[in-house]
């Protein structure tokens, strides 16, 4: 079990959690995450927070492969808003900024984020390491190989897990030195990784339990899913759950996902095989 200092709030993953996904944005890849209306984004966090979401995550920036990059400051007039509303409206709320931009992380903090979630891992700016150190938050760390805009146009990898668990020691260490208490590593599916690759990671993923940090698995409704089944995003939701399972299986503290209730179930009726 690990416990997670969020400003104060503790989060224990004796069983594991579930961080709720809402995307500030006109273009992530499934539309039922989007939303840009201030009420729209409080309604949809109330129902992830009645559904037993422990993190709602507030994205302002689509990170889908191909996708473009947006400024700091446009993330921030998309997440700042949406952060100060939905604490508004539910101030016991644990938020997530997901961010690479160390700018858009203090300002997110200082709105009353709780967590910094980076897909680059401090790689797409120096800064955000050192940053999140000094806001003394959990810091959601991510494999990614490349960048959003060209990471799936050839990823090759020796070993997979080795060369993700290879990445991982480093940035532990890194994390470590710069002052970050709480680290979570997240192995990445879909950021540089083909769909065979992911199902490799996935099986693989217990190997990370080596490192002694919670492990957050992001698989809802991508493309692994989808493409595998010959069918959309939108239809991918049973997929989805099929995956979070075998992610529970494999090690998962964390699910990260677009259907809490669903993520929910998943891991109430896992925790009761665990206990039969």
């Amino acid at each position: 079990m690990f416990t997670l200092n969020c400003k104060g709030k503790l989060l224990a993953t004796d069983t594991p959690l579930v961080m709720g996904i809402i995307n500030v944005t006109p273009d992530s890849f499934y539309a039922g995450s989007r939303q840009q209306e201030i009420d729209a984004i409080i309604a949809k966090a109330g129902k992830m927070i009645s559904e037993g979401a422990e993190i709602i995550d507030i994205g302002g920036q689509s990170t889908r492969p191909g996708s473009q990059r947006i400024t700091a400051r446009q993330e921030m007039e998309r997440v700042l808003p949406a952060i100060s509303a939905i604490l508004e409206k539910f101030p016991s709320a644990i938020l997530s900024v997901d961010t690479y931009h160390a700018a858009v992380a203090q300002r997110a903090v200082n709105a009353g984020a709780a967590i910094v979630n980076d897909i680059s891992a401090g790689n797409m700016d120096p800064d955000m390491i050192p940053v999140v150190a000094g806001l003394r938050v959990p810091y959601v760390c991510m494999h990614m190989t490349g960048t959003p805009e060209a990471m799936q146009a050839n990823p090759t990898y020796e070993n997979i897990t080795l060369g993700i668990m290879d990445f991982f020691i480093e940035k532990i260490d890194q994390c470590r030195h710069a002052g970050i208490i709480d680290v979570i590593i997240d192995p990445g599916f879909g950021f540089g990784k083909s769909i065979a690759q992911n199902f490799i990671l996935l099986k693989e993923m217990h190997t990370f339990t080596v490192l002694e940090k919670p492990v957050m698995a992001g698989l809802s409704r991508k493309s692994t899913i989808w493409k595998t089944l010959g069918i959309s995003p939108e239809e991918a939701l049973n997929g989805s759950t099929v995956m979070h399972t075998l992610a529970l299986q494999n090690g998962a503290n964390i699910l990260r996902v677009h259907d809490v209730k669903e993520a929910k179930e998943a891991i109430t009726l896992y925790q009761r095989y665990l206990q039969a």
